[in-house]
């Protein structure tokens, strides 16, 4: 592959990010296509390593999330991982089927060590190899276990374990939500870049990373955010936890009002372009446990942010059973 010098590159540009309407042959078809990620029952060419369907439901079906790069994009598959690059930006995406490897532990070791192969050996326009900004994973009934038998909590051990040492110096923005489908098989995808992010802490909040031993036998690896070189915010799933401890259990309204004091504490902690900006100019992911809560959420988010960029609602379980509902997002 040609490369080019650092030097002679610009800085890196920002990703674009939006939802979509519209058939999934149809916007893969578009130019600069870095990813194409569709939620529910929508349907997409499984051979494209561009696109990733995860089964959560949405509450208003039918759009897609799509990345966009600014340079050509290529594409291929390293074994069970997809991936598409345009020598800025990196996606990949992996699905390893539980059953096989025996059990969501293993399947997180087995994903997170592959992709973490992937991040060393890739090179990006500069000839260099990446960094991760950004993760995202699925599962199959994430809460379901008690103690340290949840199945959470064994993603936690596995995923900890297929991180590599330079993985583990400097910990990206993550999600993690429990579907609903009963298929267990272990989704993560994510996004790398030829630069390197600054991972952002919440003040309010203790870092994932340090949660006390009631929480698992090994913390949540994760960054509460992570700031792009290109001056994005990479939100991770945020909730209604102050400290380490979740408030207003059982009260979904409550717990949407903490989380976007959160979400704003962490704006803030980012910088002040970014917190300029606000969570309104963030494409938006919320995760829902209770379908019959939607539209109250929805209205209350409306009311909140004015004019949000994006929002999805999607219906899941959350990485704690007595939180209701988590957002994520991608500042534009």
């Amino acid at each position: 592959m040609e490369t080019t010098s650092a030097a002679a590159l610009d800085s890196l540009p920002p990703l674009q990010v939006s939802y979509a309407e519209g058939t999934a042959d149809d916007l893969l078809a578009e130019p600069g296509i870095l990813a194409l990620i569709g939620f529910g029952q929508v349907q997409g060419d499984p051979d494209d390593p561009r696109f990733v369907r995860v089964g959560l439901e949405p509450t208003e079906p039918g759009r897609f999330e799509v990345w966009r790069g600014s340079r050509p994009v290529r594409c291929g598959r390293s074994g069970a991982l997809r991936w598409s690059s345009d020598g800025n930006y990196l996606f990949y995406a992996i699905e390893i089927d539980e059953t096989a490897v025996g059990g969501i532990e293993a399947a997180a070791e087995q994903a997170y060590a592959a992709v973490c192969q992937l991040i060393a050996t890739h090179r990006f326009a500069d000839g260099g190899p990446g960094h991760i900004l950004r993760l995202w994973n699925y599962m199959d009934a994430i809460n379901e276990g008690s103690g340290d038998d949840e199945r959470y909590r064994h993603f936690c051990c596995g995923r900890a374990r297929g991180l590599d040492p330079a993985a583990r110096n400097g910990y990206s923005a993550a999600t993690a939500i429990g579907r609903r489908d009963g298929k267990r098989v272990l989704q993560v995808y994510g996004l790398a870049a030829r630069e390197e992010g600054v991972a952002i802490e919440n003040p309010r909040q203790i870092s994932a990373w340090s949660y006390p031993r009631q929480y698992g036998p090994v913390a949540p690896t994760f960054a509460r955010a992570t700031r792009t070189p290109a001056g994005q915010l990479l939100v991770s799933g945020t909730a209604s936890v102050v400290g380490h401890q979740t408030q207003h259990a059982g009260d979904t309204l409550a717990q949407l009002e903490e989380t976007l004091r959160n979400l704003d504490s962490l704006l803030g902690a980012a910088g002040p372009h970014i917190a300029a900006r606000g969570i309104k100019a963030a494409l938006l992911k919320v995760y829902l446990r209770e379908p019959a809560e939607a539209p109250a959420v929805e209205q209350h988010l409306r009311r909140h942010l004015a004019d949000p960029v994006g929002l999805l609602i999607l219906l899941g379980d959350i990485c704690r059973s007595d939180l209701r509902i988590e957002i994520d997002g991608i500042q534009g």
